[in-house]
């Protein structure tokens, strides 16, 4: 099975997807179709193994007819050079080291490698973490900080779709010490899809249409990822207020941030600053000045939008990111990452336009 439509001259890899019928797990199905040189050989589903994916997801009827493998670790190694695992939080701590110890390169769409600190991730995700030697082993990919580190490791531990919204936002001005990291409150909106493909009351249509609601409120499990990069980019502790919400569209994130700027700064010097710090870097798209960046203007992109405002009358700046939760915030930013890993240009098999309106 070809999971591109390009011609190229570098030998195709293959790619496994486990947890292929969830949303991040389709997501990943639908881009490496647009991979010159990615094939999916194996899409794995335990509870739906031996069934064709159309079954379940129509829209890929044409671009794959192939039945659903079943989670057997020697048919993958024969199978794959990468796996990506778009599974649920608990499940990769078991998976990754048999894949590992098989020579695969892994990339991992979960939280359970992102955290650094054990008895932080018990905390937030209530399950037991993973060995400390394989996280530490783990490369954070967050594609446009880390970039250099994903490009020589075979395990990366993807970010959360809110994290990478907001870090993306915040980091540059951080590092620079333009803002007080810890006068930070990040007020994110997230699409329904967000939430998965599980069925639960919160995405039930009837909770979610015309309403708008807040949820996890001081407890959202990308809390500790955001502060653990912050930290790292200010060289002291950091601690953030970080609100999630709730809308009723199907994609798309939106992080509002506010924030103490440490001295007198205009909007034009943010958007040079970010400018600089994001050049080459062609899926940040830094807004000029008096612009700021709505939803649907990444929407089925890897790209992530920036926009800032300056109040000298507070003395604050507002800082608003977007994503597509779905592409940049988990399968787009996983085959990011692959690129870099395999030294191909970051933007291959992700060079789509948004779709609009």
């Amino acid at each position: 099975m070809h999971g591109g439509v390009l011609m190229s001259a570098t030998k195709p890899i293959r790619a496994a997807i486990v947890g292929s019928t969830g949303y991040g797990g389709v997501e990943l199905i639908r881009l490496l179709q647009s991979h010159p040189n990615v094939d999916v050989t194996s899409v794995i589903s335990s509870s739906t193994a031996g069934a064709p994916i159309a079954e379940g997801f129509p829209h890929l009827t044409e671009i794959r007819t192939d039945l659903l493998d079943g989670l057997d670790i020697g048919l993958i190694r024969d199978k794959a050079d990468v796996v990506f695992l778009a599974t649920p939080h608990g499940v990769s701590i078991k998976l990754a080291p048999d894949f590992l110890d098989a020579g695969l390169k892994v990339i991992d769409l979960s939280g359970d490698f992102r955290l650094k600190s054990g008895e932080t991730y018990k905390q937030w995700y209530k399950h037991e973490p993973a060995d400390p030697a394989l996280v530490e082993r783990a490369v954070y990919g967050l594609s446009e900080v880390y970039g250099d580190q994903v490009a020589k490791t075979d395990f990366v531990s993807n970010p959360g779709c809110f994290t990478t919204t907001s870090l993306l936002g915040l980091y540059p001005a951080v590092k620079a010490g333009w803002i007080d990291p810890n006068s930070i409150i990040i007020d994110a909106k997230s699409g329904v899809s967000g939430a998965g493909r599980g069925l639960n009351l919160s995405s039930h249509y009837s909770e979610i249409n015309e309403n708008f609601k807040a949820y996890k409120v001081n407890k959202h499990q990308h809390t500790p990822e955001i502060e653990q990069v912050l930290s790292e980019a200010a060289g002291r502790p950091v601690v953030t207020t970080f609100t999630t919400h709730l809308v009723p569209m199907t994609r798309g994130i939106m992080a509002t941030m506010y924030a103490n700027v440490t001295e007198k700064r205009t909007n034009a010097e943010f958007v040079e600053l970010y400018r600089r710090f994001y050049e080459g870097r062609r899926f940040v798209r830094v807004r000029p000045e008096g612009q700021w960046p709505a939803t649907k203007e990444v929407y089925g992109t890897n790209y992530c939008d920036i926009g800032f405002s300056v109040d000298e009358r507070t003395g604050r700046v507002t800082i608003i990111s977007v994503t597509d939760n779905l592409v940049k915030g988990a399968a787009g930013q996983a085959i990011q990452n692959l690129n870099l890993q395999m030294g191909w240009d970051e933007t291959l098999g992700l060079q789509f336009t948004p779709v609009y309106p």
